[in-house]
This record gives C-alpha cells, structure tokens and sequence, in this order.
C-alpha cells in the first residue's frame, strides 16, 4: 500500500462525457453521448460526470445535456453530478433530476478574466445562490479549481493563491474539492507541492486532483499526489479533451492508463480495464480519431 492513508482504494472520477467532450472539435448526437455514460456505468465507476448546463452558446457541444442526462441508465450506487454555472444552469439540471452538481472557478486571476470575465472573489460570489439552494435542496456539490500549477495567460500561479481558493470552496459547502492542472504543465515536484499546501487548510480525504496529459508528466504527476495521500483522481476515458486556452493541450490523462497503473500499484479500483478500454476504443472510433490511451492502444492492437 502506498504511505499517506489507510485506505487501499481509489475512486475515479470519470470526467470524459462532459470535460472531455466538450472540448472535443466532433459533435457527438445525444444517443452516442447517452451510449458511452451507459458503458462507462457498466465497468464499475462509481462516479460519472454526465454533462454540463452551462449555455449551449458558450458549449455547444454540450448543448443536449437535459437530453443526456434523462435518458442515461441510471445505476444504483453510481453518481452522475453535472456542472453548473449559474442559478439558471441549477434550475435546468434539477428540472430533469440531477442530484449532483460541480462548481467551478481558477486559482489564476487572468484566466478568470479571459475565461469568464470576473475575478475569483467574483466567480465564487456568483454561485453562493446555487450553494445556498444545493444545500436546500439535498444536493451535493463538488468544486473544480482550475490552473492550479500554471496560467496560459499570468504563467505561474502562486501555491498561496490556490490554498485561498480551496479553502474558500470547502467553506462555503463543496464536499470535494477538485485541483486541475488545466494546461498540463505541472511536474510531480510541483504538484505534490501544491497538494501538501492545500491539505494544510483542506482534509485531504476532500481533495481530488485532475491532471491534463499535455506534457506527458500526468501519470507521474498522480503518482507523487497518490504517494502524499490522496485517492481521488480525475480522469478521461480515451484521454478525451484538451483545453481551448493552452497550445498543444492534450487533453486529461486517459482513464486506462491509470486504472493500469493503480492496478499494478495493488491499489483498488472496483474497475473492469477491460471494458474500460473496449470503450475507450469505441469512443475514439465515435470521434474519428486515435485513442490517446497508451494502454488502449497496447492492448487493441492487431
């Protein structure tokens, strides 16, 4: 068992449906959408980001999330939260049932600017409403930080600036806080930097982190992260995604290779990498593209 906590189990969070998608340049219809969350129940995730109600202007290829979410086989024991950005994107996600949601801000003041233009203080305030309703209303919520080892656009991101923005999501009713390396520029140094600083204001069993595989130190990044204590790990089935705002984004690591690599660490997963990877290859058949998984690729290959 790796040192940092008693527990031997990770829990993935599958973010390909709605983080990955959506920065996908193909459109997917509903039904292929509807498919892969339904294949991705089936190989013992336990949770499943489904989509995002956020404005179809802003993300048109999340533009069927009511859609997505009502007809998705829904399993008992799994969850499938759905990003928020507003009130508005609240009162459309629990019109058709959604039990949990996903908040989201950035540790980087520039990219809030250029992302969705208000500074963090501001973003936060913007959805206290949605928190104060969630909480009403018995629905969980986990918050994203995102540029949390580096900004597109201001570089390097102060550790102290992601420690105050964690610490304030889980004030204010995050049950879990998610630490994304949007642009992929973190190394396993740095990220098991920023995770211990964080911990000092953040339980660590509240923390998750979120590794894009830009530069290819995803997988190591996790490691340092997972040997610090954490068991949370966000990840993308087929390496989906990428980021609009970072040149040669990747996209998330791919679900595969660390379910591998927790497997081979004797850690538990309660996966089945086999239909893991069938359905990472479907999707990148679905998406006309190469998987990005290493490990999909090594074990579908004729």
């Amino acid at each position: 068992m790796l040192p940092g906590m008693s527990t031997n189990h990770v829990r993935i969070v599958e973010v390909g449906a709605r983080d990955g998608l959506q920065n996908e340049k193909t459109l997917l219809p509903a039904d292929v959408k509807i498919a892969l969350i339904d294949r991705l129940s089936s190989t013992g995730l336990k949770t499943i980001e489904a989509t995002s109600f956020v404005s179809p202007k802003w993300v048109p290829q999340l533009a069927d999330a009511a859609e997505v979410f009502q007809h998705i086989r829904k399993l008992p024991g799994v969850s499938y939260p759905v990003l928020v950005p507003n009130e508005q994107g609240y009162e459309r996600a629990r019109a058709v049932g959604v039990t949990e949601i996903a908040v989201f801000t950035a540790a980087s003041e520039a990219f809030n600017r250029k992302n969705i233009n208000a500074s963090i203080d501001e973003s936060i305030e913007r959805f206290i409403p949605v928190m104060k309703r969630a909480k009403e209303d018995g629905v969980k919520v986990r918050g994203y930080v995102s540029t949390v080892l580096g900004c597109p656009y201001q570089g390097e991101v102060p550790v102290s600036d992601v420690v105050r923005v964690a610490r304030r999501l889980h004030e204010v009713g995050c049950y879990e806080i998610s630490l994304g390396d949007t642009i992929g520029v973190g190394t396993p140094a740095k990220a098991r930097a920023m995770l211990k600083a964080v911990a000092q204001e953040v339980p660590m069993p509240a923390l998750a982190v979120h590794f894009h595989d830009t530069y290819g130190q995803a997988l190591a990044n996790i490691l340092a992260c997972l040997e610090e204590g954490v068991r949370v790990v966000d990840s993308a089935v087929s390496g989906t995604g990428g980021c609009p705002y970072a040149k040669g984004a990747t996209g998330n690591v791919a679900s595969e290779d660390v379910v591998y690599m927790l497997h081979g660490l004797g850690m538990e997963t309660g996966i089945d990498l086999d239909i893991l990877v069938a359905t990472g290859a479907w999707l990148a058949g679905q998406l006309h593209k190469e998987t990005a998984s290493r490990v999909t690729r090594a074990l579908t290959a004729a």
